[in-house]
């Protein structure tokens, strides 16, 4: 249970406000990959969260990792609920829904899930309207910029 309890806390630095936050979001950092969100569902004590990378391949793009989280606010816990696989896979690799798995196995994916909400943080992103508003603000600024050099 303690990883589902670091996992519920990383979740809340990424995303500190969950009622605000739009229900598809995008978190910028220059020099990493974008990070998407999307709130797949929102209940009184349940938050199910979809992250993901898009990657480019061949002209195609494809969401890595892939993950869907269910984040239990009166516990204050958060799981693994899907994990995607390889590109071109339509079944996901992790599902707690269709599947029945050991503890090792349900361990081993939320310690994944642990591992990449660390990277995610460490290099910076998160989900807030106070960023996107920022983010916004500053993309105008630097197109702006760019107009008045080309002038």
């Amino acid at each position: 249970m303690e990883l589902y309890e670091l996992n519920y806390i990383q979740l809340r630095q990424l995303v500190p406000d969950l009622d605000a936050v739009q229900d598809h979001s995008m978190s910028t950092v220059k020099g990493t990959l974008n990070l998407h969100l999307t709130v797949r569902e929102r209940c009184r004590y349940t938050t199910t969260l979809h992250l993901t990378y898009q990657f480019a391949d061949n002209g195609d793009s494809f969401p890595a990792p892939d993950v869907v989280v269910r984040m239990y606010h009166d516990a204050q816990v958060a799981e693994l609920i899907s994990r995607g696989g390889r590109p071109g896979r339509r079944d996901a690799e992790y599902d707690r829904f269709r599947n029945q798995y050991s503890i090792e196995i349900k361990w081993q994916a939320n310690r994944f899930l642990h591992k990449w909400l660390g990277y995610c943080l460490r290099h910076g992103h998160a989900f807030s309207p106070a960023r996107e508003q920022l983010s916004e603000a500053l993309q105008l600024i630097e197109n702006e910029q760019a107009l008045s050099f080309e002038s």
